[in-house]
Protein backbone atom coordinates (compact mmCIF):
# COMPACT_ATOMS: atom_id res chain seq x y z
CA UNK A 1 0.00 0.00 0.00
CA UNK A 2 1.43 3.12 -1.05
CA UNK A 3 0.74 5.96 1.59
CA UNK A 4 1.61 9.76 0.66
CA UNK A 5 4.69 11.05 2.62
CA UNK A 6 4.50 14.11 5.09
CA UNK A 7 6.77 16.83 5.81
CA UNK A 8 9.85 15.36 7.68
CA UNK A 9 8.99 11.93 6.85
CA UNK A 10 11.07 9.62 4.47
CA UNK A 11 8.91 9.25 1.29
CA UNK A 12 7.00 5.77 1.06
CA UNK A 13 8.76 3.07 -1.10
CA UNK A 14 7.44 2.79 -4.81
CA UNK A 15 5.95 0.14 -6.01
CA UNK A 16 8.04 -3.16 -6.28
CA UNK A 17 10.42 -1.36 -3.65
CA UNK A 18 12.16 -4.06 -1.58
CA UNK A 19 12.81 -2.03 1.48
CA UNK A 20 9.61 -2.08 4.34
CA UNK A 21 8.41 0.97 4.37
CA UNK A 22 8.76 0.82 7.99
CA UNK A 23 12.24 1.34 8.28
CA UNK A 24 13.12 3.76 5.53
CA UNK A 25 12.01 6.34 8.49
CA UNK A 26 14.58 5.04 10.53
CA UNK A 27 18.00 7.19 10.46
CA UNK A 28 20.14 4.46 11.62
CA UNK A 29 18.73 1.50 8.87
CA UNK A 30 19.44 4.39 6.27
CA UNK A 31 23.26 4.91 7.67
CA UNK A 32 23.39 1.17 7.67
CA UNK A 33 21.78 0.41 3.91
CA UNK A 34 23.66 3.24 2.19
CA UNK A 35 26.60 2.68 4.03
CA UNK A 36 26.93 -1.13 3.01
CA UNK A 37 26.40 0.20 -0.66
CA UNK A 38 28.66 2.99 -0.59
CA UNK A 39 31.75 0.34 0.93
CA UNK A 40 30.43 -2.57 -1.77
CA UNK A 41 31.45 0.51 -4.57
CA UNK A 42 34.52 1.44 -2.54
CA UNK A 43 35.88 -1.74 -2.00
CA UNK A 44 35.31 -2.53 -5.81
CA UNK A 45 37.40 0.77 -6.59
CA UNK A 46 39.83 -0.42 -4.33
CA UNK A 47 39.98 -3.69 -5.57
CA UNK A 48 40.83 -2.70 -9.17
CA UNK A 49 44.38 -1.18 -6.90
CA UNK A 50 44.80 -5.01 -5.54
CA UNK A 51 44.01 -2.98 -2.12
CA UNK A 52 41.16 -3.04 0.48
CA UNK A 53 39.50 -0.13 2.26
CA UNK A 54 42.18 -0.55 5.86
CA UNK A 55 44.92 0.01 2.72
CA UNK A 56 43.55 3.20 2.12
CA UNK A 57 42.72 4.18 6.03
CA UNK A 58 46.11 3.01 7.08
CA UNK A 59 47.90 4.89 3.96
CA UNK A 60 45.66 8.26 4.53
CA UNK A 61 46.45 8.40 8.28
CA UNK A 62 49.88 8.25 7.43
CA UNK A 63 49.92 10.93 5.36
CA UNK A 64 47.68 12.96 7.98
CA UNK A 65 49.43 12.50 10.99
CA UNK A 66 52.88 11.54 9.54
CA UNK A 67 55.12 9.00 11.70
CA UNK A 68 53.56 6.24 13.67
CA UNK A 69 54.22 3.79 15.82
CA UNK A 70 52.03 0.33 14.93
CA UNK A 71 50.18 0.67 18.04
CA UNK A 72 49.10 4.15 17.87
CA UNK A 73 48.13 3.74 14.26
CA UNK A 74 45.70 0.30 15.51
CA UNK A 75 44.52 2.66 18.34
CA UNK A 76 43.65 5.56 16.17
CA UNK A 77 42.27 3.63 13.77
CA UNK A 78 40.21 1.33 16.09
CA UNK A 79 42.19 -1.42 14.62
CA UNK A 80 42.77 -4.80 15.80
CA UNK A 81 46.93 -5.11 16.15
CA UNK A 82 47.08 -8.74 14.11
CA UNK A 83 44.83 -7.14 11.10
CA UNK A 84 47.23 -3.90 11.67
CA UNK A 85 50.34 -5.78 11.08
CA UNK A 86 49.00 -7.92 8.25
CA UNK A 87 47.74 -4.84 6.11
CA UNK A 88 51.46 -2.60 7.40
CA UNK A 89 52.86 -5.66 5.63
CA UNK A 90 51.21 -5.58 2.07
CA UNK A 91 51.44 -1.84 2.09
CA UNK A 92 55.25 -2.41 2.80
CA UNK A 93 55.70 -5.03 0.52
CA UNK A 94 54.60 -2.52 -2.37
CA UNK A 95 56.58 -0.04 -1.36
CA UNK A 96 53.84 2.08 -0.15
CA UNK A 97 55.10 2.34 3.64
CA UNK A 98 58.34 1.66 5.40
CA UNK A 99 58.95 0.59 8.73
CA UNK A 100 61.78 1.52 10.98
CA UNK A 101 62.32 0.34 14.88
CA UNK A 102 62.23 3.41 17.79
CA UNK A 103 65.47 4.90 18.77
CA UNK A 104 63.99 5.41 22.01
CA UNK A 105 62.28 2.11 22.34
CA UNK A 106 63.58 -0.48 20.23
CA UNK A 107 60.30 -2.60 20.82
CA UNK A 108 58.60 -0.04 19.13
CA UNK A 109 57.96 -0.51 15.41
CA UNK A 110 56.95 2.83 13.68
CA UNK A 111 55.87 3.12 10.51
CA UNK A 112 56.04 6.24 7.45
CA UNK A 113 54.46 6.72 4.45
CA UNK A 114 57.24 6.39 1.29
CA UNK A 115 56.81 8.91 -1.98
CA UNK A 116 55.59 6.03 -3.67
CA UNK A 117 52.73 5.66 -0.78
CA UNK A 118 51.74 9.14 -1.57
CA UNK A 119 51.40 8.86 -5.28
CA UNK A 120 49.39 5.90 -4.80
CA UNK A 121 47.43 7.83 -2.13
CA UNK A 122 47.16 10.23 -4.92
CA UNK A 123 45.82 8.06 -7.28
CA UNK A 124 43.15 6.31 -4.98
CA UNK A 125 41.65 9.60 -3.93
CA UNK A 126 40.91 10.62 -7.56
CA UNK A 127 39.14 7.05 -7.87
CA UNK A 128 37.36 7.25 -5.21
CA UNK A 129 36.21 10.40 -5.71
CA UNK A 130 34.61 9.13 -9.00
CA UNK A 131 32.97 5.93 -7.34
CA UNK A 132 31.50 8.85 -4.39
CA UNK A 133 30.59 11.22 -7.32
CA UNK A 134 28.46 8.37 -8.95
CA UNK A 135 27.32 7.22 -5.40
CA UNK A 136 25.66 10.58 -4.77
CA UNK A 137 24.43 11.49 -8.32
CA UNK A 138 20.82 12.20 -7.36
CA UNK A 139 22.28 14.86 -5.24
CA UNK A 140 22.92 18.75 -6.39
CA UNK A 141 26.46 20.37 -5.46
CA UNK A 142 24.98 22.03 -2.45
CA UNK A 143 23.19 18.84 -0.90
CA UNK A 144 26.32 16.61 -1.29
CA UNK A 145 27.97 19.81 0.82
CA UNK A 146 25.31 19.42 3.55
CA UNK A 147 25.17 16.05 3.50
CA UNK A 148 28.67 15.36 3.81
CA UNK A 149 29.21 18.50 6.55
CA UNK A 150 26.20 15.94 8.63
CA UNK A 151 27.94 12.97 8.12
CA UNK A 152 30.90 14.67 9.61
CA UNK A 153 29.36 16.11 12.56
CA UNK A 154 27.65 12.85 13.27
CA UNK A 155 31.17 11.43 12.61
CA UNK A 156 33.22 13.82 15.49
CA UNK A 157 30.36 13.35 17.45
CA UNK A 158 31.38 9.17 17.65
CA UNK A 159 34.82 9.75 17.69
CA UNK A 160 34.30 12.23 20.74
CA UNK A 161 32.53 9.32 22.40
CA UNK A 162 35.72 6.96 21.70
CA UNK A 163 37.86 9.66 22.88
CA UNK A 164 36.25 9.92 26.18
CA UNK A 165 36.07 6.20 26.64
CA UNK A 166 39.64 5.98 26.59
CA UNK A 167 39.77 4.04 23.21
CA UNK A 168 42.15 6.76 21.56
CA UNK A 169 45.79 8.01 22.59
CA UNK A 170 46.68 10.89 23.73
CA UNK A 171 47.55 12.98 19.92
CA UNK A 172 50.29 15.57 19.64
CA UNK A 173 49.55 17.34 16.25
CA UNK A 174 52.76 18.69 15.25
CA UNK A 175 55.08 17.00 17.36
CA UNK A 176 57.99 14.70 15.19
CA UNK A 177 59.99 12.10 16.27
CA UNK A 178 63.12 11.43 15.88
CA UNK A 179 64.06 9.44 12.30
CA UNK A 180 64.62 6.17 12.33
CA UNK A 181 66.38 4.14 10.11
CA UNK A 182 64.23 2.10 7.99
CA UNK A 183 63.89 -1.84 8.42
CA UNK A 184 61.64 -4.55 6.62
CA UNK A 185 58.42 -4.49 8.61
CA UNK A 186 58.19 -8.05 8.92
CA UNK A 187 62.13 -8.67 10.04
CA UNK A 188 61.53 -5.29 12.66
CA UNK A 189 58.85 -7.78 14.23
CA UNK A 190 60.34 -10.63 14.06
CA UNK A 191 63.47 -9.43 16.20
Amino acid sequence: MHQPSSPGRAPAPRAGGVTPAGVLSLNAYLMYATGKAARRRLTDTLTAHGLRLWHLTILAMLDEAGRLSKGDLAARLDMNQSDLTRTVTDLDAAGYVVCARDPSDRRRIEVSLTPEGGRALARLSADVSGTETDLLAPLAPEERELFASLLRRVHTHLERDRTVSGALPGVRPGESAPQAPAVDCDAAAAR
